[in-house]
């Protein structure tokens, strides 16, 4: 049963991301759902257990079952489909969600530069930023986040000093400057 739990989760997860990608959507970025259709009652069951390894794969914060996919694309759904397995997602997002999604891809990008300025993991840093109106809202909405995951001691907003670890980005549509400095 295991095994066969394990190819079920496969295949979902793998449709889920085939759909993702249809809609050009990033697995970084959060979505509020996604629908499943699968064969029987038993997968289902398997699919319920097995729901949070799913949810995380997926990055979606729910998961919904119904018995026919049809009709979805009509609805504004991306569906990708196997033989009697199909995955769909929503290919809209949420402003919420895309902010979400935002201060994901600035954590990424945070977590690379640390590496590139040669920083040690367990190295604390502040983090300089600068951007337009939004970025600055995204940063103070999920600052307790970008902190948490980046051991950053402080998030200010501005240019940083001389000598500091500086990159540009593009992350979703918006201009960032990110900096890092560790901290001693």
């Amino acid at each position: 049963r295991l095994s066969a739990d394990t190819r079920l989760v496969m295949k979902v997860s793998s449709l889920g991301r085939a759909a993702r990608s249809q809609a050009g959507i990033k697995v970084r970025q959060p979505l509020a759902h996604v629908v499943v259709s699968v064969a029987g009652s038993n997968e289902q069951g398997s699919l319920e257990r097995l729901k949070p390894q799913i949810l995380e794969e997926l990055n979606v914060k729910e998961m919904e079952f119904i018995d026919s996919v049809t009709d979805l694309d009509k609805l504004g759904y991306v569906v990708s489909s196997e033989g009697s397995y199909s995955v769909a997602v929503p290919a809209e997002i949420s402003p919420e969600l895309q902010a979400e999604g935002l201060a994901r891809e600035v954590v990424h990008r945070l977590q690379t530069m640390r590496r590139s300025a040669g920083f040690d993991i367990a190295d604390r840093i502040v983090t300089y930023y600068q951007g337009d109106d939004y970025i600055k809202r995204v940063m103070a909405d999920f600052a307790d986040y970008i902190k948490q995951e980046t051991l950053s001691r402080q998030l200010i907003e501005g240019i940083p000093e001389q000598g500091v670890f500086t990159e540009s980005h593009r992350l979703g549509g918006y201009d960032i400057s990110l900096a890092v400095k560790r901290l001693t």
